[in-house]
């Protein structure tokens, strides 16, 4: 009997929304950023772990913390995403950080050298080496694409309508480097990103399916 009336009582809900966790490393620049795909339709949550040496090791073993007073059910579609840069990690420590996401059945969005490289994807097909975040920055200034570029604006709408070519070019960038058996995860895989799966995540969760 008990679980007749539950099934009534639940009979008129919504199903439940899937979540997307996005663990980035701070609150500046990655955050606000994907905080715009949120829809009635897409289930978003940003935690920020700030780090003071801008680990990925660190990032990937804090995620479960970061979200254990928040429900999570993979197997109802729940997914977390572990957002980082190269910064200083060596291809150890990044190596190490993407089988423990493995493991862990979390998915992670690398940027090589820096997040900035996936604003600078919808404005040009960068190949060439970049330094730092500094040498991006620099780039999407004095060529114009973002005059008055600074970690904490909002570009959200300028970037909307080159958002496919950005995805275009970060996969082509992918595929060159594992053609050259380079793993993407690793400091020579300059320049590269692997934002765009998740944008395309964000995207396909954006709308009513």
């Amino acid at each position: 009997m008990a679980r007749i009336e539950e099934l009534k009582r639940n009979a008129g809900r919504r199903p439940r929304r899937p979540v997307i966790y996005i663990i980035c490393e701070g609150s500046e620049t990655e955050a606000p950023y994907f905080r715009k795909f949120r829809t009635r339709y897409s289930n978003i949550d940003i935690c920020p772990i700030p780090s003071q040496h801008k680990s990925a090791l660190y990032l990937v073993e804090r995620a479960a913390d970061a979200i254990k007073q928040k429900p999570y059910y993979p197997k109802d579609g729940d997914q977390i995403w572990c957002v980082f840069d190269r910064n200083g990690n060596t291809n150890e420590e990044l190596q190490k950080a993407g089988q423990i996401a493995s493991r862990r059945g979390y998915s992670i969005a690398f940027s090589n050298p820096a997040f900035e490289l996936w604003y600078l994807l919808h404005f040009i097909d960068q190949q060439a080496y970049l330094a730092d975040a500094d040498a991006i920055i620099a780039k999407l200034k004095t060529e114009n694409h973002i005059f008055n570029y600074n970690k904490s604006g909002d570009y959200y709408v300028i970037l909307l309508q080159k958002q496919q070519q950005a995805i275009d070019r970060a996969m082509t960038l992918q595929e060159h480097h594992k053609g050259n058996g380079l793993p993407l995860l690793h400091r020579d895989s300059n320049p590269c990103t692997t934002v765009a799966q998740l944008v395309e995540l964000l995207r396909s969760r954006a709308v009513e399916n």
